[in-house]
């Protein structure tokens, strides 16, 4: 055996080890990284969202099974690699899908089935709250599904006792704890940044708001409690050990940080959190996030407010349609290869693909795309319709329409990014892009480059992902040095030896991108009448 197999052996013995799990949209994630921050083994299990009775959800039971499924896959794999059987790691941390709404009782019964960041049910609810605090407030944060119920008057309101999001449930699940790192948090309710907590004079705001109702809580005692970066929060319990890992082999008594969203540790996988760097996550649904240096002049409805792992403010700009409908495409060329008898490996079809938008016309021979899965809010639309449009005077090619396509998945994150850049002025000296995506060399960072028109990098550790980026902060937690900040830990530890390709915006790509974008937003009044028609029938 060689040496580092057998030191490795010994970290698992010895539990100097840190895990990472992600509940994403697609996929359940669970990573092990070691004190050199290497992955060496990960597991997962695949899940889709559900609509169920208007609501996007996911079900408790796929929840838990996912957990233990992508745990025991992570296990199996280290027992086969190294002939260890893990009894205790030196960390751990959980991270999922932001937002969304999970209401729990006195007992811990889920009082309705968990509403995720997907819903666009919340818009009178948003509204009121954004004008009351006069502070952004998107449809998809829980304080808008909570207030959105209470106008709806849904009977489970007066029994709510705590609120929380996915990650929160799952740490509670198996540490008895109601906390969530700031991040998080942010996403629920603002914070204030002088206090790393949330803003008190907004939360005095919301209980007056429903004070005639007179219900037996008030907001801030349904909230789970605020942590940040570094801080631990809770250890798992038996019973907690016991729901990880099926086969009992894992011991109670692991310290777990603060649990996060996935746009905390899509920052922390990329190194984005000092002030001027930002991110990109390219999934079913696509953010931005853009550290600040200083306050907006203005409230934006495109511009969510939260802030990092260790509570710095953040810009995010947030789309819920991304790689949906390209992926539905993707699939459809692989079934049309497959009818002529072609065996069709889907990585090798989509770096086959879109590489042909490199040699497309600039703006896409003026094809038109949305691929609105769901409803999207930065555009106005309760409700999706994917929709492909072309003129007889467009030029309908391959390369074209894989552009076109690529344009559209970024359409609206970039009509957001423009009143970043464009109307605040915020200075972004790098962004870093992370998902799926970005595994095709350089077509997904040149078409992120011309919407944002700045220099996009990939780092050799974007594939690695929120599941990674959990793992490092539960590594944070354990292995800081007193006066560590996040952003020093990061620098000089963990991302001290990463390699990362960059890519400048092309001046063709940015104008094309510009060209495009001008059609994407004339072509919205088309798919909100198709939606409305549609629905309607």
């Amino acid at each position: 055996m060689k040496t580092n197999q057998i030191n490795m052996k010994q970290a698992i013995v010895d539990g100097a080890t840190s895990l990472g799990i992600e509940f994403g949209s697609t996929r359940i994630k669970a990573v092990l990284i070691d004190n050199s921050y290497e992955t060496i083994a990960s597991g997962s299990y695949e899940w889709e969202n559900l609509l169920e009775d208007g609501f996007w959800t996911y079900n408790l039971v796929d929840i838990i099974n996912g957990l233990q499924t992508a745990y025991s896959e992570m296990k199996q794999e280290v027992e086969r690699n190294y002939g260890v059987t893990i009894r205790t790691v030196g960390s751990i941390g959980f991270s999922a899908m932001m937002h969304g709404y999970m209401a729990f009782n006195n007992t811990g019964e889920l009082l309705v089935p968990f509403r995720t960041w997907r819903n666009t049910t919340t818009s009178v609810a948003a509204k009121k709250l954004t004008d009351t605090f006069q502070f952004n407030i998107p449809e998809r944060w829980s304080i808008s599904h909570l207030y959105q119920a209470i106008l709806n008057e849904e009977q489970h309101i007066p029994r709510v006792e705590h609120i929380t999001t996915l990650a929160g449930y799952i740490h509670w699940l198996l540490t008895g704890k109601k906390v969530l790192g700031i991040g998080d948090a942010s996403g629920m309710f603002p914070i204030d940044e002088t206090t790393q907590d949330y803003n008190q004079a907004m939360i005095e705001q919301f209980d007056s708001l429903i004070a005639t109702k007179e219900y037996p809580w008030k907001l801030k005692d349904i909230l789970p409690k605020v942590a940040t970066a570094g801080e631990q929060a809770g250890v798992l319990t038996e019973v907690g050990a016991k729901i990880l890992d099926r086969s009992r082999n894992l011991q109670p008594g692991i310290p777990l940080c603060p649990p996060e969203g996935d746009a905390g540790t899509g920052m922390v996988a990329t190194n984005s959190v000092r002030k001027r760097t930002g991110n990109v996550s390219v999934g079913t649904s696509v953010f931005a996030m853009i550290v600040l240096e200083k306050e907006l002049t203005k409230v934006y409805p495109e511009i969510d407010l939260v802030t990092t792992p260790d509570g710095s403010p953040v810009a995010m700009v947030h789309a819920n349609n991304c790689t949906s409908d390209l992926n539905a495409w993707m699939r459809l060329f692989r079934e049309s290869a497959e009818a002529m008898g072609q065996t069709v490996d889907m990585n090798k079809l989509f770096e086959a693909l879109l590489s042909t938008a490199l040699e497309a016309d600039p703006d896409g021979g003026g094809l038109l795309s949305y691929g609105y899965y769901s409803g999207e809010n930065i555009t106005g639309l309760e409700s999706g319709r994917p929709l492909f449009v072309r003129s007889p005077e467009s030029k309908f090619t391959l390369a074209n329409f894989m552009r076109t396509h690529l344009f559209s998945a970024f359409g609206a994150l970039k009509i957001g990014m423009d009143i970043l850049t464009k109307q605040e002025n915020v200075a972004i000296d790098s962004i870093l892009g992370h998902g799926g995506l970005f595994k095709t060399p350089v077509v997904g960072q040149k078409i992120v480059a011309a919407a944002m028109n700045t220099p996009v990098s990939v780092m050799a550790t974007a594939g690695e992902g929120g599941a990674w980026g959990i793992a490092i902060l539960a590594s944070y937690m354990m292995n800081k040095d007193q006066n560590d900040s996040l952003e020093d830990f990061l620098d000089k530890k963990v991302f001290k030896e990463v390699d990362k390709q960059e890519i400048y915006p092309d001046r063709f790509d940015v104008e094309g991108f510009e060209a495009f974008i001008d059609r994407y937003k004339k072509g919205l009044a088309i798919e909100k009448a198709a939606v409305e028609n549609l629905i309607h029938e």
